[in-house]
């Protein structure tokens, strides 16, 4: 039985020290010990560049040690993605470019030696057509995607046994299993291969068990009482490989060319019908995610205006921050209590991003800047007022 696992890694840039801390200790650990234990398993990791940074600003180096001894061992690969989990196909491609690049610099800053990335992890699986030619222009080979991506309107599930090639990018695209990633893997693969080494399944051997998941999963958000993921790699016939390891092995006669559809690892078919593959994100009647963008818009057109101004640093600094994905998904009011998930709404979480927004703004010295500063406090007033309002008459019994 062959399992691909991938799993991304992330924690916002500006969340509290205390969440870090206990990512650490409940999830990174636990899969950092489980590699050093079983010496033949292999994951494919995807760790946001902010949030290498907050585990250094904690002092935890020896993680840094630990998963360095995992990647020269063949057990970890790591793929590439953007620094800040800024959503993609809603940046403009310089921006795209310049969180991609940031990445790749503080993955050699921390973990050094020549990391190789071959593989790329779009942040909340976002693929559009014009951040995927980016991507494979940046020298990435493959994308993880979800379902959605493949079966786009018709809700059609990929070929599991299938490596796929997007027409329009060319990079090579694995799909994960939606059902088994939206569960706790191990809760529902461990049955699995117990039953099939049982029976003797051989053909089964040959068809890969694809989960990409957060990794927080493992621990921070569901708590594995009975240990169900050590139990699984204790499996006899279990096998795992890295993605660029199972890619490359596949016969490239066997891979399907096909297009790929603009949606997310949280998109279905009826979203991509209304033609609102991202509404996560970005949804046209959610009053508070078009004015965050209003100011987000507003706030990169001025550092592209504004480059040479002595406070430039401290915009990025907070810009980037909160373009992250978070302030806008919290926004959306979603249920994913089902999924090992939140209830999406959290006045709190959308603050922490719009307050970075609105700061990336006033950070601006040059005076010209004023009448745009003026526009970005109205926004910023604005998305306060509506927070609040609808937290008080439509969440509060929630």
């Amino acid at each position: 039985m062959l399992w691909l696992n991938f799993l991304h890694f992330y924690q916002p840039a500006n969340i509290e020290p205390y969440n870090i801390r206990e990512a650490l200790n409940k999830s990174y650990w636990r899969l950092i010990r489980l590699l050093e234990e079983h010496p033949n398993l292999k994951f494919t990791f995807n760790i946001s560049g902010c949030l290498l940074d907050r585990i250094n600003e904690e002092g935890k180096i020896d993680f840094f040690v630990r998963l360095q001894k995992l990647i020269r061992r063949g057990q970890v690969e790591l793929t590439g993605s953007a620094a800040y989990h800024g959503f993609l196909p809603l940046l403009p491609a310089s921006e795209v470019v310049r969180q991609i690049k940031e990445n790749e610099q503080i993955l050699h800053k921390y973990l050094g030696f020549n990391l190789k990335l071959k593989g790329f992890f779009l942040p909340e699986m976002a693929y559009s057509l014009a951040v995927a030619k980016i991507v494979k222009k940046m020298g990435y080979s493959w994308l993880i995607l979800g379902e959605p991506a493949y079966g786009g309107r018709t809700g059609k599930r990929p070929d599991p046994r299938l490596i796929y090639r997007d027409q329009a990018s060319q990079l090579k695209i694995i799909f994960r299993n939606r059902q088994l990633s939206l569960a706790y893997p191990p809760d529902q693969l461990l049955p699995l291969f117990k039953k099939l080494e049982k029976n003797k399944l051989n053909p089964q051997d040959k068809i890969p068990f694809i989960t990409a998941s957060d990794a927080e999963l493992y621990g921070l958000r569901h708590e594995d009482p009975t240990a169900e993921l050590e139990k699984i790699v204790k499996v006899k016939s279990l096998r795992t490989m890295s993605f660029s390891q199972y890619i490359e092995k596949f016969p490239v006669s066997k891979i399907e060319t096909i297009k790929i559809h603009p949606s997310s690892w949280e998109s279905n078919s009826q979203d991509i019908r209304r033609g609102k593959p991202y509404r996560l994100w970005f949804d046209p009647k959610n009053k508070i995610q078009v004015y965050l963008w209003k100011l987000a818009n507003l706030a990169l057109s001025l550092g592209e205006k504004y480059k040479k101004d002595k406070n430039y640093q401290w915009h990025r600094w907070h810009l980037v921050r909160g373009l992250a994905s978070c302030t806008f998904w919290w926004a959306s009011s979603q249920d994913f209590s089902k999924v090992f998930g939140p209830y999406a709404w959290s006045p709190q979480d959308i603050e922490r991003g719009l307050e970075d927004l609105i700061r990336s703004v006033r950070s601006f010295f040059d005076f010209r800047t004023k009448r745009d500063k003026l526009l970005a406090e109205r926004y910023y007033l604005k998305i306060k007022k509506i927070i609040w309002e609808e937290h008080w008459k439509k969440h509060w019994k929630k």
